[in-house]
């Protein structure tokens, strides 16, 4: 129904803000509130939600990422807004891609509201997902270089004969080691190959 709003930002609550539009207050649910300021005219991507026992709520992001990952995270069976805002809260969409596409279920579980076996099932239901949304060219290239290295190096992983089993806990161990360091391929597939060869 609304795709985004202009307007001018009347007021500013905790994950809140009441926008402004030709005279009409529009209420948005936001992840994050800190760079955004009072009387200020600000572009929103939207998304109507409904919810059988609340009605419609409308939800407001600053960036298109931002709201294709909401809509992702919501897509999960039995994940609300109320989590997807809290994950876009503590990271951005670029680094909850990059959780996904490294299976690091430790980091996902840090966020309030998902446990070690709620974020299991949100790395098992999405990373296809982002790998395709990574291949599409969605996400700029400049974003996507740790992202797409680790997809590249879970399929050359499973052409030359690994389990996925085994795929998973290599570059689970090797997000843990990069500690958030951009790794190229080369240095991730020596690394990966070692972690196998000593059969752990």
């Amino acid at each position: 129904m609304f795709d985004c709003l202009i307007g001018t930002i009347k007021e500013i609550k905790e994950q809140h803000v009441t926008l402004l539009v030709n005279g009409i207050g529009f209420g948005l649910s936001v992840p994050q509130t800190n760079n955004l300021e009072k009387n200020k005219s600000t572009e929103f991507y939207t998304y109507l939600h409904w919810n059988s026992e609340n009605g419609p709520s409308l939800f407001g992001f600053q960036e298109e990422i931002d709201r294709i990952v909401f809509l992702m995270i919501i897509d999960c069976s039995k994940i609300g807004p109320k989590i997807a805002l809290s994950v876009l809260e503590n990271m951005t969409a670029n680094e909850f891609l990059e959780t996904i596409s490294s299976q690091d279920e430790k980091r996902l579980s840090t966020i309030n509201g998902i446990g070690e076996k709620k974020a299991e099932n949100i790395i098992m239901q999405l990373k296809h997902k982002v790998s395709k949304l990574i291949s599409s060219g969605t996400i700029k290239p400049s974003q996507t270089s740790g992202l797409s290295n680790y997809q590249t190096l879970s399929d050359a992983l499973l052409s030359l004969g690994y389990t996925r089993q085994e795929i998973t806990k290599t570059i689970q161990n090797l997000s843990k080691e990069a500690n958030d360091k951009s790794l190229s391929f080369d240095q991730l597939m020596r690394r990966a190959l070692s972690f196998l060869s000593k059969g752990i």
